[in-house]
């Protein structure tokens, strides 16, 4: 039985992991506007900003007793087309944005809570708000302007887990560069939606890659689960292989302890009831991947693991046994935490050889996960 010591610190640190994402949010103006309607049905009323209009020396009074104000919308207009142009730092969005399409180093993102857009270039510093239209246009714009290529070759999506961003990704996404890959770091908002959801958000940027040839996914945690997902709604043949990192492909342990807390379901939103291992929940029922791909478990790398709470090996999270996705070419275990498992050098060397040569290792065979036969007997994990 979990002591309430325990579960006093697990609280604690769903509270603090909370925090430290939240503060990243950015305040932008747009986080406090609606936009007005897009091109592709998504429909948002506009709160324009107020009439602006100048009066003539010794009309003053003659304009305050007039029942009606003469209004000036082409001030209004040009002011709000400013307004969406000014280029603004923002944090990137981390948990009220998600992604729907990548151009280069820009992308567009749509706010979870009003529907608006907003388009962010390199440095997350926003070149364009409103809707989904008004961001293509400028982006538009923007290509020839710089005179940007079209994409083409090879892509990486990089999908973080919940709570998390894509920034999570960073020091794997510099490797991933320089062995010759586009990279792209995909957000969405992972507290704020379900992982069907989360799905449609992947969907629309993997639609939005115009002209590249091959997509590889690398995937953190829940982010497999929201892959899955993607597969058993969507289909692209331009997926070539995935690399797995920590995901609990037969639900988290963790999940099934913390679901009734009220602070877990407050900060891990709809998603985090969602992880649970359920035979009859939402994992249960997701497909395989038919194309290549490999799992990468952390571990203690000894039946206790990092997390008491858990039997058998685990990263501090998931368990080893519930990363082991039938199917899969390859396997590998690292003795890393769960939330580092991005950061870890040897797991990045391990993500670039597999998706190049589809195998984790330099040397010896592939360790594939072999789905037991239909007649075999059920293996009890105690």
């Amino acid at each position: 039985m979990v002591s309430l010591g325990l579960r006093f610190l697990l609280s604690l640190s769903v509270v603090l992991a909370a925090v430290a994402t939240r503060a990243d949010e950015p305040r932008s103006p747009e986080a406090r506007g609606t936009a007005g309607s897009s091109g592709n049905g998504n429909r948002f009323e506009r709160r324009s900003l107020p009439a602006v209009q100048s009066a003539a020396p010794g009309e003053e009074n003659a304009e305050a007793q007039s029942p009606r104000r003469r209004p000036v919308p082409a001030a209004n207009d040009v002011l709000e087309d400013l307004q969406r142009s000014i280029a603004v730092r923002t944090m990137g969005g981390r948990q009220f944005w998600g992604d729907v399409s990548f151009f280069q180093n820009y992308r567009i993102q749509r706010n979870v809570f009003t529907g608006h857009y907003r388009l962010l270039d390199a440095e997350d510093q926003r070149q364009a708000w409103g809707s989904l239209d008004d961001c293509r246009k400028r982006l538009e714009e923007i290509r020839i302007e710089r005179k940007l290529p079209p994409m083409k070759g090879k892509a990486v999506i990089a999908i973080h887990g919940v709570l998390r961003s894509s920034k999570s990704f960073v020091p794997m996404l510099d490797t991933l560069k320089k062995a010759g890959y586009q990279v792209f770091g995909f957000d969405y908002p992972s507290t704020q939606v379900q992982i069907p959801e989360a799905a449609e958000y992947l969907h629309s940027c993997i639609q939005s890659l115009e002209g590249v040839e091959e997509i590889n996914l690398v995937v953190h945690s829940m982010g497999g689960l929201v892959v899955r997902s993607y597969l058993g709604m969507h289909h692209d043949d331009r997926i070539h292989r995935m690399v797995m990192l920590g995901v609990p492909n037969k639900g988290a342990e963790m999940a099934d302890l913390m679901k009734r807390n009220l602070l877990f379901r407050m900060i891990y939103g709809p998603a985090g009831q969602q992880l649970v291992t359920d035979p009859k929940g939402l994992i249960a029922s997701l497909p395989t991947p038919e194309f290549d791909f490999a799992v990468i478990a952390g571990g203690r790398g000894d039946e206790r693991g990092f997390n008491p709470l858990i039997e058998g090996d685990d990263d501090g999270t998931v368990r080893v046994v519930s990363t082991r996705l039938p199917g899969a070419c390859d396997f590998a275990t690292v003795k890393c935490l769960h939330s580092f498992l991005m950061r870890d050098p040897s797991v990045a060397e391990m993500t670039v050889r597999f998706l190049n040569d589809g195998q984790l290792r330099a040397q010896g065979d592939r360790e594939p996960i072999v789905a037991a036969p239909p007649d075999a007997a059920p293996i009890v994990v105690p």
